[in-house]
């Protein structure tokens, strides 16, 4: 699948660009008050490579919303504590209010990608994880949650050139560690990895998204685009 991503799709005026962003920033707060009035959650799931520019289409994507109708949720390594209860407990106490919208940077699907790699899940953990994570989510949207899954994709090589732009930048140095040069190094088991958590979890009822993530520009509207299209299909389920 993602062998058949274009990368190079872009938005080369960047007068177009801001006035795209604009337009969406306007419609995703309409949408906002919307999901409100018919009291629907909202996550937005943001996975990707590093350096695939989440960070950047989340600022773009919440930079025109009502504050208090929002969280972002920054997911790393779970605590010891964490450790000792299923996996999936962690994100079920940060799901949203009815109304409200939570965005993950990084997610459940950790299960199925750096513990698969790094050997944190055992084969038959994270093989089984996700059928789990499939009723995991059947089970909010069959009650009054809308899932938005986007990946965000760039090239290894695209990658390689957005690291060393980052060690060479003073106030973008602390975004790279070595650990994420040491993840360059399994470039291949993280795409296969990739291609079977799309494979397996896009479903019906939460579709994966690939954003095309080589132009900043093209990534985050297109980013707005697919989750005003997700709200807009859900509510117009509710209310046509």
């Amino acid at each position: 699948m993602l062998e058949s991503v274009d990368l190079s799709l872009k938005i080369n005026d960047k007068k177009q660009y801001k006035k795209q962003l604009k337009e969406t920033q306007l419609e995703l707060l309409q949408l906002q008050r919307l999901l409100v009035d018919h009291q629907l959650g909202c996550l937005i799931v943001c996975e990707g490579w590093d350096a695939a520019g989440k960070g950047g289409a989340i600022k773009r994507l919440t930079s025109g919303l009502d504050p208090r109708g929002f969280e972002v949720h920054p997911i790393g390594a779970p605590t010891s504590k964490e450790k000792s209860h299923h996996y999936l407990k962690r994100f079920w106490t940060k799901l949203p209010p009815y109304g409200k919208i939570a965005i993950f940077d990084r997610s459940w699907y950790g299960r199925v990608l750096v513990e698969r790699i790094e050997g944190f899940a055992s084969a038959e953990e994270w093989g089984r994880a996700y059928e789990e994570l499939n009723q995991f989510e059947r089970n909010l949207v069959h009650d009054q949650y809308i899932i938005i899954k986007l990946w965000f994709h760039i090239s290894n090589e695209e990658q390689l050139k957005r690291f060393k732009e980052r060690e060479a930048d003073p106030l973008k140095q602390w975004k790279i560690t070595q650990e994420d040069w040491r993840n360059r190094g399994k470039w291949e088991m993280y795409e296969e990895a990739v291609e079977d958590m799309l494979h397996n979890t896009s479903t019906p009822e939460s579709t994966w998204h690939v954003i095309e993530g080589e132009d900043k520009y093209y990534a985050r509207v297109k980013t707005n685009k697919i989750v005003i299209q997700a709200i807009k299909e859900r509510l117009n389920k509710e209310a046509p």
